[in-house]
């Protein structure tokens, strides 16, 4: 079945968007560079490649305006003007955003941004040089030498040109010189581009169609299938016309040493690129032959294969389902072992099953490979960010970027974005002090901010640190007292770390006036509540006068986890067995209340406990009730979970809880067991935030935070095992 031109397009604007985010990216690294390194000639070809990568591949991609502005924007970086090379750096940036711009309202279908203001910046730079071209001629200049130098075409005019030529037709390069005695010489223009059209396509013309510039030559690339002679006679026109010439435009196939994949920056080669128009010396005599440049058909030795991650998340969710189902095998096993011990078949279902287990896992471990990318794609940006940011408030701020190739699930590492940005944003706005502030400090003028990642245990570790100024505790304190957050007498009974997590509350703001930066009640909130929606926890660490440390730990991934599984009052739960550093047995009247709230003695550290629930009566027969402790790790702080009874371990795919059936935030998603029970995965930060309200309300921690829990989420599993087995989607 043949594919329609229409689509083929479609799907090479697709792969444009992918490759062009890319390139804008490399080109706002490349414009940091040169910034650094003014005139550095490895920065300025590196910078010279992508835009013109950029340019070829937007061309092909019909999309004309992004084209013509790379365009612009190469021959100023062609031109060799030491004077200049101090400008280009501050226009590369600007060129980035308006090209991420022009991208977004492409891919969005929406109004495009003005790009006049940096066409004009662009033209002035250029007209700087020693041979200043007329504004009116930016990006359409002539090359060669007397009356009938060639016309260099855009982009997205050689690319009419080449599918014309391709589909057969005959393209003609028209020459006119206008009569020098012509008093109305725009209006002269578009009476002989009106004759032009009348015998064919109008693919290219120069100067522009509706353009106000004075040429005394008009140049065209016209489609016709009529004669030279008859084109020459409908363009001669007494007084208007004059010295009409006709020559054929040509192909040739491009010449071997084509731009490497690096340069093409990952767009594959089979794509068409039309290259610029071969350049030659003319005789004034001899007919002019202009050669449009097209590769020839090639077949790119790629390795790389893009995939959806929509289709990635499928198969995971195929895997998941296969874990289900080997649970639910595992249970039916155990149970044909216990009434049929004897049998010879048992033990051949084990080696099986075994087998099976095996290869599900190393099946799972290469799907989750494949959705792992280096958090350097997120670091990328950031350099950038802190640079505009530290111009903007008059600070010198270096970024060092360490981990970048520490893997880490795609989805959580888009959803880091924005937290991620504010903390920088906010360690440059608010942690670091200007020059003057740091060298009265005995500090370096720079500020030094350090972004960095590594993998502990099935975690990914991300630290923001800057060494500033650090966060003045008491002044938190009493923000938060004056802002309502906390009452003066909870305050008072904050440790440093609870002090600092203040920070984090909604609407939380140190700021005297309200800026760019801060002020607005927008803040650091954003952070807790993506790393709360992610299952992950902030840490923050600081010294006076000598800077701030944000340590996110997230999931290696949201999908699959290892999990305690655990009873409270007869229902099933669990939490990520990496939360869990110890599990202790003790007895009730080992516990003790001490300040509104139960410890536990535990070798020789005092341990804080939440009890999940409802305490026992006192009396002698519950003094000696046996209870689990889960030990909870949670930045650097040590707390007991009190629990009836432990079930054991097992793999668990996760999934996301209706809003209808559950409305606490104490649980964080549910699971699907072997035999079709339902158990619900504990939310860890929330019953960090219940652990710390309650010490701060001084209410009795004997309530039991599960005690109200709707106990039907495992009745109706039970009830309908065959419908909980079979729900295959994202939702319990």
């Amino acid at each position: 079945m043949s594919v329609s031109p229409d689509d083929r397009l479609s799907e090479l604007q697709e792969l444009f968007f992918e490759s062009a985010e890319e390139l804008v990216q490399r080109l706002n690294e490349e414009a940091l560079r040169l910034e650094k390194s003014p005139g550095d000639p490895e920065s300025s070809r590196s910078l010279r490649r992508t835009v013109h990568t950029l340019k070829g591949d937007s061309a092909a991609c019909n999309y004309r305006e992004l084209s013509e502005l790379a365009h612009e924007f190469e021959d100023v970086l062609t031109l060799d003007n030491p004077a200049a090379a101090g400008a280009v750096p501050e226009l590369a940036l600007r060129a980035a955003d308006l090209f991420a711009a022009l991208l977004e309202a492409y891919r969005g279908k929406t109004n495009l941004p003005d790009i006049e203001p940096l066409r004009a910046d662009i033209a002035r730079l250029a007209h700087g040089g020693v041979d200043p071209v007329p504004p009116q001629e930016t990006g359409r200049r002539t090359r060669g030498k007397g009356s009938h130098a060639v016309a260099r075409w855009s982009e997205y005019e050689q690319l009419a040109i080449a599918r014309a030529l391709d589909d057969g037709q005959r393209v003609h390069h028209v020459v006119l010189q206008l009569d020098p005695d012509c008093g109305m010489p725009i209006a002269a223009r578009q009476m002989l581009q009106h004759a032009m059209a009348g015998l064919g396509e109008v693919l290219a013309l120069y100067p522009a169609e509706g353009s106000t510039e004075i040429s005394a030559r008009i140049e065209a690339a016209l489609a016709s299938a009529e004669s030279v002679e008859q084109i020459r006679a409908q363009c001669t026109i007494p007084t208007i016309s004059k010295d009409v010439r006709i020559s054929p435009l040509r192909r040739q196939a491009a010449p071997a040493s084509r731009q490497s994949p690096a340069e093409s920056a990952g767009i594959p080669e089979t794509k068409e690129e039309i290259q610029r128009q071969a350049q030659g010396a003319e005789a004034d005599d001899a007919p002019h032959n202009l050669e449009v440049t097209t590769p020839a058909s090639t077949t790119a030795s790629d390795n790389i294969l893009r995939v959806d991650a929509e289709r990635i998340d499928s198969v995971l969710d195929l895997v998941g389902e296969l874990i289900l189902a080997k649970s639910m095998l595992q249970q039916a096993l155990l149970e044909f072992g216990e009434r049929f011990p004897k049998d010879s078949l048992r033990a051949k279902f084990s080696d099986a099953m075994a087998f099976q287990a095996r290869v599900l896992n190393d099946l799972q471990r290469s799907v989750m490979k494949v959705r792992m990318v280096p958090v350097d794609q997120l670091f990328r940006r950031f350099p950038r960010t802190v640079r505009d940011v530290a111009h903007q408030c008059g600070k010198e701020v270096e970024l060092a970027i360490r981990g970048g190739d520490t893997d880490l699930d795609k989805g959580i590492l888009d959803a880091l974005a924005e937290p991620l940005t504010h903390l920088l944003r906010n360690a440059v706005g608010h942690g670091i002090e200007t020059g003057t502030e740091r060298v009265a400090a005995g500090k370096r003028p720079q500020g030094t901010l350090r972004l960095s990642a590594y993998h502990q245990g099935n975690q990914v570790v991300i630290e923001v640190f800057d060494d500033g100024r650090g966060i003045d505790i008491e002044k938190v304190r009493a923000q938060a007292v004056a802002q309502g957050i906390v009452k003066s007498e909870e305050a008072a009974r904050l440790t440093e770390a609870e002090s600092l997590e203040l920070i984090l509350q909604p609407g939380f703001s140190t700021a005297e006036e309200i800026t760019e930066l801060s002020g607005r009640g927008i803040g650091l909130d954003i952070v807790q509540s993506v790393l709360t929606h992610l299952k992950g926890t902030v840490q923050i660490e600081t010294a006076a006068g000598r800077g701030t440390t944000f340590r996110l730990r997230l999931p290696l991934t949201l999908a699959i986890i290892r999990a305690l599984l655990f009873r409270v009052e007869q229902k099933l739960y669990a939490l990520p067995l990496n939360a869990v550093a110890e599990i202790t047995r003790t007895t009730e009247e080992a516990i003790h209340e001490v300040g509104h709230y139960e410890v536990l003695q535990l070798r020789n550290d005092v341990l804080p406990l939440l009890r999940l629930g409802a305490a026992p009566q006192p009396g002698p027969e519950s003094a000696g009730r046996k209870v689990f402790v889960l030990v909870i790790n949670h930045n650097d702080r040590k707390f007991g979970l009190i629990v009836d009874e432990l079930t054991g371990e097992e793999e668990l795919v996760i999934k996301a809880l209706d809003d209808q059936s559950i409305t606490t935030d104490l649980v964080s998603g549910a699971a699907i067991l072997g035999d079709g029970r339902v158990v619900l995965i504990l939310n860890l930060i929330a019953l960090v935030e219940r652990f710390t309200r309650g010490r701060l309300d001084g209410g009795s921690r004997k309530a039991g935070l599960l005690s109200n829990l709707d106990p039907l989420h495992q009745s109706r599993a039970q009830n309908q095992p065959e419908k909980a087995r079979g729900t295959t989607g994202g939702r319990v």
